[in-house]
């Protein structure tokens, strides 16, 4: 093509998102998509709060008009549900977006990330995309190895990602270790940790990790409304730092980055934590179940502390296209280097209950 492209970008690999309902059906013969669960991307069962919902609708007139460029009432709103300054508020386009733009910012060849080798795949894209190293660490038991993700850093590191919860884990560290980690971080580095899932955890169980924030600390912490908040098809998350980081992340961003809906669902779904409790419940529940199933059925998997499990099966592309014909999607797990799981999400009673005879279906013949 004319011009050439960087040559580095002919060789970047793509993420490689799920399939439309809507095709899938097609593909399987269906005249539409009500029998088919979507077990594969960590989605909310129970859906967007009803409060969020209402927003929406009151807003949809408006859709004519930019959205606030600034996103001044989600910030504020925020800002109280957090107890952090505005100043150390950045929204993004679903956190993915602030990946992106710290890769702007740290980012340039030569450069190094640290993250974990079962870790979201992202990082790694992101970091080629600014043709920086990414160093990535194995874990030990599905879970970071701070202490060696600490001994892998080098004058090179600029960032250092901890997804925690980890996806596609489902595991946790602890907030001892990592309170150990962010105090022994040298100071040319700074720590992004990702958390995503963090408010699928019991209150008392969520780390305090704003506490870095708070004190100074070279550490960048990353949320959404995608998880707990049901709000995925919305593409909203946020970044907390210090003022002087959100000012270089904020130099990077496109205008207008957060559309008018988010921005008003987001901050009708904060004022609705008794659905974020709910989907709590749903959780442990739905987590409970498919475990004791698939202990009794003598299935292995990585026990989670979120919304997802990975689950032992084999060969997981083949069990993956073989529950997709049986209509239930989940996520195939080659592409993180474990060829022998997939990943199911946790669904509602029902949800689960057919993930659960289908796979047992499944693996008899597989």
């Amino acid at each position: 093509m004319s011009p050439p492209p960087k040559p580095w970008m002919t060789s970047l690999p793509s993420y490689e998102p799920g399939r439309p309902l809507e095709e899938v059906a097609r593909e399987l013969g269906l005249d539409g998509i009500d029998d088919i669960i979507k077990l594969a991307s960590n989605e909310n069962a129970l859906g967007p709060s009803p409060q969020a919902m209402e927003a929406m609708r009151a807003e949809a007139g408006r859709m004519h008009l930019y959205p606030d460029g600034g996103s001044y009432y989600l910030r504020a709103a925020l800002a109280d549900h957090l107890q952090v300054d505005p100043a150390q508020l950045l929204p993004g386009n679903g956190s993915n977006e602030i990946i992106e733009l710290l890769g702007h910012v740290f980012l340039s060849e030569g450069d190094a990330i640290v993250m974990s080798e079962r870790a979201f795949v992202i990082y790694k894209l992101m970091a080629m995309l600014f043709q920086a190293d990414t160093i990535a660490v194995p874990m030990r038991a599905f879970t970071h190895d701070l202490d060696a993700m600490l001994e892998a850093i080098t004058p090179k590191t600029r960032l250092v990602f901890i997804a925690n919860p980890n996806n596609p884990t489902g595991t946790c560290v602890t907030p001892d270790s990592l309170d150990r980690f962010v105090e022994r971080v040298p100071d040319h580095v700074l720590t992004v940790i990702d958390e995503a899932y963090v408010e699928l955890l019991d209150p008392p169980d969520q780390p305090d990790t704003l506490r870095y924030v708070r004190e100074g600390r070279s550490v960048c912490v990353l949320r959404t409304f995608s998880k707990a908040y049901g709000l995925a098809g919305l593409r909203l998350g946020y970044a907390v730092g210090s003022a002087e980081l959100m000012t270089l992340l904020n130099r990077a961003r496109q205008p207008f980055n957060v559309n008018y809906m988010a921005q008003a669902a987001a901050v009708a779904a904060l004022r609705d934590q008794a659905h974020v409790e709910n989907t709590r419940r749903m959780v442990r529940e739905g987590l409970e179940q498919l475990a004791l199933a698939l202990d009794r059925a003598g299935i292995g998997y990585v026990p989670s502390c979120v919304n997802f499990l990975l689950v032992e099966v084999g060969n997981g592309r083949d069990v993956f296209e073989a529950l997709q014909r049986a209509h239930v999607i989940v996520r195939p797990m080659d592409g993180y280097g474990l060829p022998e799981y997939v990943r199911v999400t946790v669904g509602t009673r029902e949800e689960n209950a057919r993930f659960l005879e289908a796979l047992t279906d499944v693996l008899q013949t597989v």
